[in-house]
């Protein structure tokens, strides 16, 4: 795939395998450090810094050369000499998959600086899992081969698997465990979809397999077995309860990366396989996935009142927006797609920065309890800034992004169901209920604690993590159409071999 790199510049080098596989010359880097324990913690952190930073700027720039008014795939790279029967090696971004690509290379470098001095042993081995865990990330939205992705979104399993059960809390080889098997039994009947799906297609190429016409009989059993695997990605509910004791027991960047980017692989997945590949199923089943997100967005609200952890809650606050984002998807409507994919990209953002922010107190005080807090804007008033605006995009206020995915959204739910917008919009009222309720009790009263009142402010490291996210946040929810209409050409385009009415013209904004 010959790149244009602006004028003059064009080069034949495929910017996408490079993008994947840098991270893991990182890898060899780290296993080649030799010195004393002091030198190979400073080296590790260094190295995988460097390379993850470096990794960025490759897909920074890949996303400015990306050309927002084309549908289909860019950026392509086949490798011919590894095809064969149908199988082969085929990487490409469209609108769809670009933006997930940026935010796992953007959250990775701020997910190892969140570890910098949090983690007290095996730094060389941990910064290693990273590494791979990002390789494993962007391949898993780069590859357009059915089995490239499915290596790419099983192996991620691995890494934080390892991170969780190494480095997590004092429940960590539970947690770790049922992360691994609830993930795994879902993809297992995935991977007999996509042999049936080979056996009647010849091939497992994932446009071609979008163009092939699957029997509407076929379709419902393929579509339930993708659907075990992305729903427990998501996660939906009632398959979502390994996700409250992965993010409390996993270290703080493991639960960036977590909700940042692994939630996003189920949402991804609807979009990339079921929708345009199962059309006729998921038009059938769209009302089981409406009823289910329904009780996740308010039986997951209402459990998080109750949580007296802080990582808890946020997670099963996680399982609710993530609810908002299954609703959009399954109205099939532009602005439902839009918006859930605007969601997805708006929740990463913003609990990775909440879950930093939880682990910037737990680094000082040890713990999560919500009752061992209160008063904290006393002793650190910047953090108490960032994470009230981080508590409010969450809710979805206007002027952050987590408004604009959560409104698209509300109006595709609108066109499909009165009463799914309604139950759906009662998330908005439950999340604000628990967030300021966890906001009051950590932040504002009087510091009674001794604890609470010698806490060390924010240093620059963590103001430096902060920043960038809160900026993208605020930026993308004043100027959200940037984004959108990055999106809106691949969206269109699902929506088409969904229903097969032409709606190019059709608009994000507009109504129906």
């Amino acid at each position: 795939m010959r790149v244009d790199l602006g004028a003059n510049m064009e080069t034949t080098w495929p910017v996408l395998t490079v993008l994947t596989f840098l991270p893991l010359i990182g890898v060899v880097f780290l296993l080649l450090i030799r010195g004393d324990e002091e030198v190979v913690v400073r080296n590790s952190r260094n190295v995988a810094l460097w390379v993850s930073s470096f990794t960025f700027l490759i897909s920074l720039l890949i996303f400015w050369h990306f050309d927002p008014t084309v549908s289909g795939y860019q950026f392509e790279d086949r490798g011919e000499w590894l095809s064969r029967d149908g199988i082969g090696y085929h990487m490409g971004v469209d609108g769809i998959s670009m933006p997930f690509v940026v935010l796992s290379a953007f959250l990775t470098p701020l997910a190892i600086l969140a570890s910098w001095h949090s983690v007290k042993f095996r730094m060389r081995e941990y910064m290693i899992a990273f590494l791979v865990l990002e390789t494993l990330m962007i391949g898993t939205f780069c590859a357009l081969d059915m089995v490239m992705f499915y290596l790419f979104f099983e192996a991620v399993l691995i890494p934080m698997f390892l991170i969780i059960g190494i480095w997590g809390g004092a429940r960590r080889v539970y947690a770790s465990f049922k992360f691994f098997l609830y993930t795994l039994f879902g993809s297992v009947l995935m991977l007999v979809a996509m042999l049936v799906m080979y056996g009647e297609a010849g091939t497992t190429n994932i446009p071609q397999l979008a163009a092939y016409a699957f029997d509407p009989s076929v379709q419902t059993w393929l579509f339930l077995a993708f659907f075990a695997s992305f729903a427990v990605k998501v996660p939906m509910w009632p398959v979502h309860t390994w996700l409250p004791d992965a993010h409390v027991e996993a270290p703080t960047a493991g639960s960036m990366i977590l909700a940042g980017i692994l939630l996003k692989m189920g949402g991804y997945g609807f979009l990339r396989f079921s929708l345009p590949m199962f059309p006729d199923a998921s038009l059938y089943f769209a009302p089981l996935v409406f009823t289910l997100s329904v009780i996740a967005v308010i039986y997951t609200s209402l459990v998080a009142l109750a949580q007296s952890d802080m990582k808890k809650l946020i997670a099963y606050s996680s399982v609710a927006h993530m609810g908002f984002v299954t609703v959009g998807i399954f109205t099939m409507t532009e602005q439902g797609i839009a918006g859930a994919m605007f969601q997805m990209i708006s929740h990463g953002l913003v609990s990775a920065a909440l879950f930093f922010a939880v682990g910037v107190v737990y680094d000082r005080l040890h713990t999560r309890e919500i009752s061992a807090y209160g008063g904290v804007a006393d002793a650190m008033p910047r953090y108490a800034v960032f994470f009230m605006f981080m508590m409010l995009a969450s809710v979805g206020l206007p002027g952050t992004s987590g408004f604009v995915g959560e409104f698209l959204v509300l109006v595709g739910a609108w066109q499909a169901s009165t009463w799914l917008a309604f139950f759906t919009a009662t998330g908005l009222v439950l999340g604000a209920t628990y967030m300021l309720w966890l906001y009051r009790r950590v932040v504002f009263g009087k510091a009674e604690k001794a604890e609470v009142i010698g806490l060390k402010p924010m240093n620059s490291r963590e103001i430096f993590i902060f920043m960038p996210l809160t900026i993208l946040v605020l930026y993308y929810g004043v100027f959200p159409t940037g984004l959108l209409d990055l999106m809106q050409p691949a969206i269109l385009n699902v929506i088409d071999q969904v229903t097969g009415v032409a709606t190019a013209d059709a608009s994000i904004g507009g109504a129906n």
